[in-house]
């Protein structure tokens, strides 16, 4: 799979740009990314609280009611711990009442957002519930590593 990704075919430039972002960086840039959004969001996150839920909901119900198509893919609720449990669950319930698509992958622990056809997001921190973890996401802008990241996502849950 490695000797494909980076393959000397594809030339640095074809690859992507990009940037890192820390835990006090990254979601200012990631709500710009989602103003911009033209058709389609798809997040992976392990875990979901109500904290960041409150956060980022809006931001997706105004990309929802221009029409864009909005996947996450988590953890089953019953995999939170505790009183998380109880916000996973109300979380997905208020994603699902503005029409997102949610996906539950056991032991999920990916990172991952992909914007359009262009953006990735990819790094430590878990988008829907970071709050006080010392983390870093990699913004790249590459038609290509997204493709990539795609494929692979389909190879390994399958959809």
């Amino acid at each position: 799979m490695f000797k494909q990704l980076f393959s000397n075919s594809l030339g640095a430039t074809a690859l992507c740009t990009s940037r890192l972002f820390d835990n006090e960086t990254f979601y200012g840039s990631f709500v710009r990314d989602l103003g911009h959004v033209s058709h389609s969001i798809y997040i992976e996150s392990p875990f979901i609280t109500r904290k960041r839920m409150d956060m980022i909901l809006p931001i997706l119900k105004q990309a929802r009611r221009r029409g864009i198509q909005i996947t996450v893919n988590s953890r089953p609720p019953s995999e939170h711990d505790g009183s998380y449990i109880n916000q996973a669950y109300e979380s997905v319930q208020d994603m699902q009442s503005i029409g997102i698509t949610v996906l539950y992958t056991v032991r999920h622990h990916r990172k991952i957002a992909i914007i359009d056809d262009h953006v990735l997001w990819e790094g430590s921190l878990n988008i829907l519930s970071q709050s006080d973890s010392c983390e870093m996401m990699r913004r790249s802008d590459s038609k290509v590593l997204v493709n990539h990241t795609r494929n692979f996502l389909n190879l390994c849950i399958g959809y």
